[in-house]
């Protein structure tokens, strides 16, 4: 069996289609396709079924998917012991939730790829979970942690988030001195049915009215507030970037949750990805430190 045929097999199975698996690989799909019948060839056995949808794994390309993967991870592996542990490489993808892609991962990143110039980070920003299986990512940032999966799960940091609004907004509307106040006022939050965790349902924790005015983007969100639109909860890591909001009994209403670091389980060998984690999780924390803690001052 050749590796290189198992790459072009992890390829297809991840993306569902030939052409889009000669894009990533950089081949036409023509030659991808002969790959995968010289591959079902040597193993004696179909590993895709065509249908209009695209390739979709048979049984026996399901199974073959893991014993693929720890290839894939040995052959990282060997590849980075012969480079040495010299500045980190080559290119990660790092999936993450909005918020955190905004507010959070702009200053850390940045700190990180300047310690390491050879490094190329790709920070893809969407509400909701991502699928390591199909390598969406190389590692993604997850609001709750996963529960189910061959994944490798590591917490990234604790945050905190509070009640808010714009000085506008609470100058031309009735004060705000207690939860029985809330009922009174315009909402800011998530579409209800795009709320991708639960972690998320914020407002059934605080027990405010329906929102007005939602998206499913905490920076949509954000300028909202900032716009006057109403009251929302807001990640106190972001209100460095939002001076005009103003939080609203932050002695009753602090809500605190966690970033979840989350790898595929065989990711665990790549020497790379791991120092990649851990400076990740490094820096974040002590990003968060002071972007929460310039507040408290």
């Amino acid at each position: 069996m050749d590796w290189d045929d198992l790459r072009i097999f992890l390829a297809v199975a991840r993306s569902d289609s030939l052409s889009a698996a000669g894009r990533v690989l950089k081949i036409d799909p023509a030659t991808v396709g002969r790959r995968i019948a010289r591959l079902e060839d040597a193993m004696g056995a179909r590993l895709f079924a065509k249908s209009p949808q695209g390739y979709a794994l048979t049984d026996q390309g399901a199974r073959l998917i893991p014993h693929a993967e720890r290839a894939e991870g040995a052959l990282q592996g060997a590849t980075e012991a012969l480079t040495g542990p010299e500045g980190l490489t080559g290119q990660i993808r790092l999936g993450a939730p909005d918020g955190c892609a905004n507010y959070l991962l702009p200053q850390v990143l940045t700190r990180i790829c300047d310690a390491n110039p050879g490094l190329e980070v790709q920070v893809v920003a969407l509400p909701r979970v991502f699928n390591l299986s199909r390598r969406e990512a190389d590692m993604a940032i997850g609001v709750s942690r996963p529960e189910a999966g061959r994944l490798t799960v590591q917490k990234l940091t604790d945050y905190r988030l509070s009640l808010a609004a714009s000085a506008g907004y609470l100058a031309a509307h009735p004060p705000i001195s207690s939860r029985a106040d809330l009922p009174g006022h315009q909402f800011v939050s998530y579409i209800p049915d795009m709320i991708f965790d639960k972690e998320l349902d914020y407002l059934a924790e605080i027990g405010g009215p329906a929102a007005r005015l939602t998206s499913n983007s905490v920076s949509v969100q954000l300028n909202m507030l900032r716009q006057g639109a109403g009251v929302g909860v807001v990640h106190d890591f972001a209100l460095p970037a939002a001076p005009g909001l103003v939080r609203i009994l932050p002695d009753d209403i602090r809500l605190t949750r966690a970033f979840w670091l989350i790898r595929h389980a065989d990711d665990g060998r790549v020497v790379r990805l791991s120092r990649f984690a851990d400076l990740l999780v490094r820096e974040a924390r002590a990003e968060m430190v002071r972007l929460e803690g310039g507040l408290t001052a």
